[in-house]
């Protein structure tokens, strides 16, 4: 089968030194579905911005359908015939999903006047044509996640994608949607388009893809066919070793209850009530997972548990202390840690230094200061123990944190969470976007955390991860929380699909919860 695109001996150095791409050779078939894995860092997302046209090689060349192109932003990318769905979605949300789908090549009336009936009617052309049901009408920010991933990838094929990159698609979606999305992909691999997939979950590579390029260290380590390569052999060439994936046995004991919740709403601006009666317990020496498709009231929980957003009613409770009302300086003051879910956006500063987000939580207080005195010494001392502890990855302590990888910004992360000596850490997302190595070492840090007596409440959307780790389960959906399932090895990911979407619900959940 002939190459549809053809990477030759891609050499990408950032300024500040950091070899992103060395060497890098891919050819990738007509009509097929080709899988790019890696740890965090290995250069996938570096060579997925070359090929769309978002950041230039200093070296090598790229062919497309037989000839050489030379891409100087994606808008040449899409001229020539290749769309990237980004894993956090580039919609309009108060626009319609037929806004969207013209957004800049708009039809107009006489040259000048937008043409409505016109855009509804080519929405619902290209989606009858790739048999992708999509609401027209409808404005992006009132569909699920699903829908608005399925109005990103007609966007590409409205505008003559050919071959679609597709960065982490599954990272938010349920069991059901995914299943819905992988035969999106068929169908359209059958209708002679290409797929660049890049995802962490193995088994969904080992599922979807015909081929498998490997990275590690910024280099291609090999290319072959899926079927020749079992889940443990992908993860062993990303990096270097057994990965253990088998769920973590549970703790022999739980102590007192640590956090709780009583009757928690939360009405936002728009005078939508967002979190409604949410009320649960989490004892010292368990992991309460949380599970449900994003955008139904996780994010607002967790604000309000770490006071970045106060409740409309009810209370919160850290050792039967309410802390409703408190500054976030003074929730984490009682023993409460954070590992928010958008590192870049609550989680880092990201121009200031890896030493700098070390101790932002603490520079005010001893050992770290003295009389509003920085001591720098005991600051460099501690970073690099923390470095060391936490397998950070970094030029020196006085790095950017905005210059290490996605993996590494999230472990400087956890590592300042985690040396807090927290009583309670509310863990959300994790490992949102880090490789299978970073995976498994963040998932033995929470385990050490509630082995040590410590209460976690973990929010996730990857299920796997929910039922690796939790040791109880909730399911919230549009604000409620709708299914408590107290022995999650009882459950499959496919079991907890129908509660996150709303199809069922348990009744008379209340005492249950408070376990």
């Amino acid at each position: 089968m002939a190459a549809i695109l053809e990477v030759k001996n891609i050499e990408k150095i950032y300024p500040d030194g950091v070899i992103a791409n060395k060497d890098v050779s891919v050819s990738v078939e007509e009509g097929t579905i080709h899988a790019i894995v890696g740890e965090n860092g290995a250069g996938k997302s570096t060579l997925m911005k070359v090929i769309f046209g978002i950041t230039r090689p200093q070296n090598g060349t790229i062919s497309f359908q037989g000839q050489e192109v030379n891409f100087k932003s994606p808008d040449d990318a899409i001229q020539q015939g290749i769309g990237m769905v980004h894993q956090h979605l580039m919609l309009a949300s108060d626009l319609t999903v037929a806004e969207n789908l013209v957004l800049g090549i708009e039809p107009k009336r006489r040259g000048i006047f937008l043409d409505d009936h016109e855009m509804i009617r080519l929405t619902r052309e290209v989606a009858q044509r790739f048999s992708l049901e999509v609401p027209p009408d409808k404005k992006i920010k009132d569909l699920p996640i699903g829908i608005r991933q399925r109005v990103e990838i007609l966007k590409a094929l409205y505008r003559k994608a050919e071959l679609l990159i597709l960065d982490e698609p599954t990272a938010v979606l349920t069991p059901q949607e995914t299943e819905v999305l992988f035969r999106t992909l068929k169908q359209l691999k059958a209708n002679g388009k290409t797929i660049l997939f890049i995802s962490h979950k193995l088994r969904e590579v080992k599922e979807i893809a015909d081929r498998v390029t490997v990275m590690r260290d910024s280099q291609v380590i090999t290319t072959e066919d899926a079927a020749k390569l079992s889940e443990e052999d992908i993860s062993h060439l990303m990096v270097g070793r057994d990965i253990r994936t088998e769920r973590i046995p549970q703790s022999e004991t739980t102590g007192e209850v640590v956090l709780e919740t009583k009757g928690l709403s939360f009405v936002n601006e728009d005078e939508i009530f967002v979190l409604k009666d949410v009320s649960f317990s989490v004892r010292a020496g368990e992991i309460l997972g949380l599970a449900g498709v994003e955008g139904n009231g996780q994010t607002e929980l967790v604000k309000l548990l770490t006071g970045l957003l106060q409740p409309t009613d009810g209370e919160i409770f850290v050792r039967s202390k309410a802390i409703s009302g408190l500054s976030p300086r003074k929730v984490r003051e009682i023993g409460l840690a954070h590992i928010p879910e958008d590192r870049m956006e609550n989680g880092v500063a990201d121009q200031a230094s890896v030493k700098e987000n070390l101790i932002v939580d603490r520079y005010y207080k001893a050992p770290y200061s003295r009389r509003s005195r920085l001591l720098w010494k005991t600051i460099t001392d501690h970073t690099l123990d923390l470095v060391k502890r936490f397998h950070i990855l970094t030029r020196n302590v006085d790095t950017p944190v905005n210059s290490l990888s996605g993996g590494n910004i999230q472990k400087v992360v956890v590592a300042r969470e985690l040396s807090a000596d927290p009583d309670v850490l509310i863990a959300s997302q994790p490992t949102r976007g880090v490789d299978v190595g970073s995976e498994e070492h963040i998932h033995s840090l929470l385990r050490q955390v509630r082995d040590e007596g410590k209460a976690v409440f973990m929010v996730s959307a990857d299920l796997d991860e929910v039922l690796k780790l939790s040791s109880r389960i909730l399911v919230i959906y549009n604000g409620e929380i709708v299914a408590h399932i107290p022995d999650p090895s009882m459950v499959s990911a496919e079991d907890l699909g129908p509660y996150m979407l709303g199809v069922k619900r348990q009744e008379d959940l209340g005492a249950e919860i408070h376990s």
